[in-house]
């Protein structure tokens, strides 16, 4: 089976991240084709500083390899290290229609709390059909 996960580099891991999502990767890095990745693009809606965004990405890398993600089992990676991601993205949006958008529940909170909505968040469920479509996987 083909396994598609990625986990947003938006500030520290915490033991949500852990028994949440993180245990299930080392287990499913068994037997499975398993791709993991950091979702640096993602965590653009709310990490702005491009530093901060570096050490995070590079604190998530660690933190999954020190937890037993073993890259002999499983394919991990940054996202933004894939151009194809932004091209089907890109795409996407090309031919999306902006009412199904409209209708996603993150960006309709966001709206609601008052500060102004960026695209990326407008946008941002098509980045992630693009994740899923370009890994082909059939467990996300």
């Amino acid at each position: 089976m083909r396994i598609l996960s990625g986990i947003q580099p938006s500030g520290a891991l915490h033991i949500g991240n852990y028994f949440g999502a993180i245990r299930q990767y080392i287990a499913l890095q068994e037997g499975n084709e398993a791709y993991y990745f950091v979702a640096n693009y993602h965590a653009l809606t709310s990490v702005r500083d491009a530093g901060q965004m570096r050490q995070h990405v590079f604190d998530v890398l660690a933190d999954l390899l020190s937890l037993g993600l073993d890259p002999q089992k499983a394919t991990l990676f940054v996202q933004s290290e894939v151009p194809e991601t932004t091209e089907l993205a890109w795409l996407l949006t090309s031919v999306t229609p902006m009412g199904w958008l409209e209708k996603c529940v993150s960006f309709k909170e966001k709206v609601q709390q008052g500060p102004p909505a960026e695209h990326g968040l407008f946008a941002y469920p098509v980045l992630q059909a693009a994740d899923i479509l370009l890994y082909d996987a059939d467990l996300v």
